[in-house]
């Protein structure tokens, strides 16, 4: 099946021959639905927190720095934002002569609410000696979306969201979410000594703009909030690209007859994350941003989450210790992983004392995290759900719409009766209770992957998605969903995200 040159390709990416076997078998069976026991709501499955409660938990997480935790934040920042401009796409490639859709006019009605719209102006003027307003009086609306999205003008198009001129701040600046993140790393992340350690993956071909961005910003931004900044950066593993095929499921080779093999989605940012050696580490999107003036909410809730996280952690770790010195009080810890971890298994009350204490080893040992859960305000779709493990149990788990069977109408039911959805707002630990690191590979669920079908050259491919970083890649963690107000989720996902008032 494969070539020399197919197989020094293979080696050149660090992918092993059982590697491609493993993919090549996905294609073949498929991925199997998830089997759920229930939609996680508030009392099942997702914790509500009192006031006096969170402010407890912001003591707890002061107090973890105090003593010395370590903390990173980590932002995958990789992906285009092509998708964010797919409606300007469309009008271009139209060429239409003036706004039809509504999305379309409420763009170019608004265009000067952007922040970014200084930039765009100049560049305008730059290519057609003519200002955004005189393009549009002309007629020539298609002129100024060109302006945008080509790499003769900002090339918004091409570049990463994290790169793009997001909102206005003080004294006529502009920010990229790059620099949004770091001031909220500075208002939350800051460990006992004010430093923030910050992580973005990137693409290799805009490693160097971020670094530019990072380089002119930081000297300021240290002085302004009296941290110091260690950032660093890195790139999706070329060993977690998959191979592409074709509709009879053989790889799919171009017209030289290469291999192609595709990025494996955000799954595969595990490995990059598993590189981490903080304790304590958030994970939120990059386009998940508000200006300073309306950050205090989001800000609040971090800390809130963080702490919470911090006193599962040291309850767990007294449990296991105990599990150690041979005096745990086992039906207590089992009360805790059921009430407290969420995670129940029917054959646990028949085990005896032996293997029950295994049991209970084996669940509280793991990498731990608590995932912030907004009120659902008509997004069906993913989600918290209580879900079916391999070992029989079942426990907190964020599923996306694809692993849910859609010709079972229990399972619609179910997800569309969820009252929560998943902002991606993540707090992880990944030290375990004698502080060593787990290996977080250990802890994935290689059968919750995504077989998606594309296009290269006009012909029909399918792709394979590795399990989602929050998905199945955090399968076998502990996890614990917590409410936090719809106030902490403003996504960015089309440009026109960024005339609403969150980002204005």
């Amino acid at each position: 099946m494969f070539n020399d040159q197919d197989l020094q390709l293979i080696e050149k990416k660090g992918i092993t021959p059982e590697m491609i076997k493993t993919q090549l078998e996905n294609f073949n069976n498929g991925f199997p639905y998830l089997k759920i026991d229930s939609v996680a709501t508030v009392g099942n499955g997702i914790v509500a927190i009192s006031d006096k409660d969170a402010s407890a938990c912001i003591a707890q997480w002061n107090e973890f720095k105090a003593q010395g935790g370590t903390v990173e934040k980590f932002v995958p920042a990789s992906g285009a934002a092509s998708r964010m401009f797919k409606n300007v796409f469309e009008f271009v490639t139209a060429n239409k002569p003036a706004p039809e859709t509504a999305f379309e006019k409420d763009f170019f009605d608004n265009i000067t609410k952007f922040a970014f719209f200084p930039l765009l102006n100049k560049a305008c003027v730059e290519l057609y000696q003519l200002s955004i307003a005189e393009l549009k009086e002309a007629g020539r609306y298609v002129d100024v979306a060109r302006t945008l999205l080509d790499e003769k003008g900002l090339n918004y198009g091409a570049l990463p969201k994290g790169l793009l001129k997001f909102h206005r701040a003080a004294a006529g600046t502009v920010h990229t979410p790059v620099e949004e993140h770091l001031e909220e790393g500075a208002q939350y992340a800051a460990d006992s000594q004010s430093n923030v350690n910050l992580h973005f993956t990137v693409s290799p071909e805009h490693r160097s703009e971020f670094k530019k961005i990072l380089d002119a910003k930081l000297p300021n931004m240290e002085k302004v909030w009296g941290v110091t900044y260690n950032v660093t950066m890195s790139e999706q593993k070329a060993s977690t690209d998959t191979m592409a095929v074709t509709n009879d499921n053989t790889p799919y080779r171009d017209a030289k007859g290469n291999l192609l093999f595709r990025p494996a989605g955000h799954g595969a940012l595990i490995e990059n994350l598993n590189e981490r050696q903080a304790q304590v580490i958030f994970v939120k999107n990059i386009d998940n941003v508000v200006p300073s003036r309306l950050r205090h909410t989001t800000l609040r809730y971090k800390k809130v989450i963080a702490g919470y996280l911090v006193g599962v952690q040291q309850q767990v770790a007294k449990y296991l210790t105990m599990l150690d010195e041979g005096n745990a009080p086992l039906k207590e810890i089992l009360d805790y992983v059921e009430n407290n971890l969420f995670t129940h298994n029917a054959a646990a009350a028949e085990m005896d004392d032996a293997a029950l204490a295994q049991y209970l080893r084996t669940k509280l040992n793991r990498p731990l995290r608590v995932c912030g859960m907004v009120r659902n305000e008509g997004e069906p779709g993913g989600g918290p759900y209580l879900a079916y493990n391999a070992d029989g149990s079942y426990s907190p788990q964020i599923l996306e719409a694809a692993q849910i069977d859609a010709s079972n109408a229990d399972a619609v039911a179910l997800m569309k009766s969820g009252t929560h959805f998943n902002p991606v707002d993540l707090v992880c630990y990944i030290q375990d209770y004698k502080g060593q690191k787990f290996d977080l590979k250990q802890f994935v669920d290689y059968s919750t992957g995504l077989i998606s079908e594309k296009s290269k050259d006009g012909v029909a491919i399918k792709a394979l998605e590795l399990p989602g970083l929050w998905n199945g890649s955090m399968s076998d963690w502990n996890t614990i969903f917590v409410e936090v107000p719809i106030e902490t989720f403003n996504p960015v996902k089309t440009v026109n995200d960024l005339l609403r008032p969150q980002h204005q």
